[in-house]
């Protein structure tokens, strides 16, 4: 009988998946990894708990593991040196390949088993090509689910231990199979914001760490080609570039506009905010978007994909769009068919071939 490491958060989605795999026949070890916090001080002891019931009611070994030394290291450090720095990190791709996945291959050594598996809505194939297999993320059947712009900067090895059993499924079924089986998360709301962390307002969190610095808000009129000084008017002040994203709206606090004042871009080391007038204002748009050679990540060992047209995303949830990537010497160009709204250094861009996952690199 082969075994297998589910990690389990509380939530229906890892519960199912523990289920499902062993009524195939799995031995089945339910893991949850513990982060505490003053944020979710009292969610993290919930979610356990839901943990543990359901291991309890499907009669599978359950363990905790304390991960918050390692998550502080590895992702909370991260999301404020890059936010000092001007970017816009996303915290849970990292945490899935320097976090989840990394210790769950640990323990799969430690407990003697064969696989690692998750709830996450993605399909994993493997494809013998050119007398070597590798293996493929694909988007789960669910669009509305599919997690597979989460998983980007998972390796070779990490795809190949891993198991994911609701790949095939919708949120809806998943849902109905855990009422049938009486697991008593079924109908437990779905685990919103940072990963391990929770929904927060990005402002307090990073306002724990990062100094309010104020400086200057200058409009750009929307016929400017170039931020020219003679284009441009201080408007306001803010409490910090830092604490801003472009596109970002909310916290300018400036009225008496006929539009909202989007942030459309942002000077660190000035402290200078550029905003402009409305959502359709040029300065919020990019058509081509830059990757450096050392922030890029390839799931299929097959680069040959330049010149030709492939699909992006530059956040979860959001509808491909179609682009082409160039190669120039260390650098990779993102070319998008039609500019994209609020793109932002930092964001992971993941790029797909027939809702595969060949791909992804950090905006530069």
């Amino acid at each position: 009988m082969k075994r297998v490491i589910v990690g389990m958060s509380g939530g229906v989605d890892s519960s199912v998946a523990a289920l499902l795999l062993k009524k195939q026949g799995y031995e089945v070890i339910g893991i949850y990894l513990k982060y505490s916090n003053i944020y979710n001080k009292c969610t993290w002891r919930e979610d356990s708990i839901d943990a543990m019931l359901v291991s309890k009611t499907l009669k599978i070994p359950f363990y905790i593991i304390d991960i918050s030394k390692i998550y502080k290291t590895k992702i909370i450090k991260y999301i404020y040196k890059e936010y000092r720095k001007g970017l816009t990190p996303n915290p849970d791709i990292l945490c899935n390949s320097k976090i989840k996945f990394k210790i769950f291959l640990e323990k799969l050594i430690d407990l003697k088993s064969d696989f690692i598996a998750t709830g996450h809505y993605v399909i994993k194939k493997e494809i013998f090509e050119n007398g070597k297999i590798y293996y493929q993320i694909k988007s789960g059947i669910d669009h509305n689910k599919d997690q597979s712009y989460f998983l980007c900067k998972l390796n070779q090895n990490q795809i190949k231990k891993s198991l994911f059993p609701l790949g095939n499924l919708t949120k809806k079924e998943v849902r109905q199979i855990a009422s049938k089986y009486h697991l008593i998360n079924a109908k437990k709301k779905d685990s919103q914001g940072i990963c391990f962390i929770g929904k927060i307002k990005l402002f307090n969190f990073l306002k724990l760490k990062l100094k309010k610095k104020e400086g200057s808000i200058i409009e750009i009129n929307k016929n400017s080609e170039n931020y020219k000084k003679e284009d441009v008017k201080i408007i306001g002040k803010h409490i910090g570039a830092h604490f801003f994203t472009r596109g970002q709206r909310k916290g300018l606090k400036i009225g008496g506009y006929k539009f909202p004042l989007f942030v459309i871009e942002k000077d660190i080391k000035n402290n200078i905010l550029y905003v402009g007038m409305g959502k359709n204002h040029p300065g919020l748009y990019t058509k081509v978007v830059l990757i450096k050679n050392k922030n890029i990540h390839w799931i299929n060992p097959n680069h040959d994909f330049f010149k030709k047209e492939v699909k992006c995303r530059i956040r979860y949830r959001q509808k491909l769009q179609k682009a082409t990537l160039y190669k120039k010497k260390n650098k990779i160009y993102v070319e998008f068919e039609i500019p994209q709204l609020a793109v932002n250094a930092g964001q992971f861009i993941v790029w797909y071939i027939n809702n595969e996952v060949i791909g992804s690199g950090i905006i530069g």
